[in-house]
């Protein structure tokens, strides 16, 4: 069983940055794919950014040039480095683990962007 636990969450100017971290329990995160995810009010959950075992990237456009996800494998963490945040960013982000058909989430954290 993984556990993961977000962080960094918070409020922040249009333009700022902030830095999401996700924490994972248990000896398998190095094999697990890693995505962030964001769910805005009245909206699906959406898939933010993903980072496969070998440290592949792929990005929503949305967030293309602006977002960076990386992977600290001896720490069990992924994060989520979002600059020139706007408005439109304003959601809970999630992130997830996966092996095959198994996936696991976090509880989320909030992200605000006030304009």
């Amino acid at each position: 069983q993984v556990q993961l636990v977000e962080s960094g969450g918070g409020l922040v100017q249009a333009g700022g940055s902030l830095r999401l971290s996700c924490a994972a329990s248990g000896s398998i995160f190095s094999i697990l794919a890693m995505g962030w995810y964001r769910q805005a009010p009245g909206k699906q959950r959406e898939l933010v950014a993903a980072i496969t075992s070998g440290e592949t990237t792929d990005y929503a456009d949305s967030v293309k040039g602006r977002f960076t996800i990386s992977r600290d494998n001896a720490k069990s963490t992924v994060y989520l480095q979002m600059n020139s945040l706007k408005s439109e960013d304003t959601g809970v982000y999630y992130c997830r683990g996966s092996r095959y058909q198994l996936h696991y989430w976090g509880q989320g954290t909030q992200v605000t962007v006030s304009s």
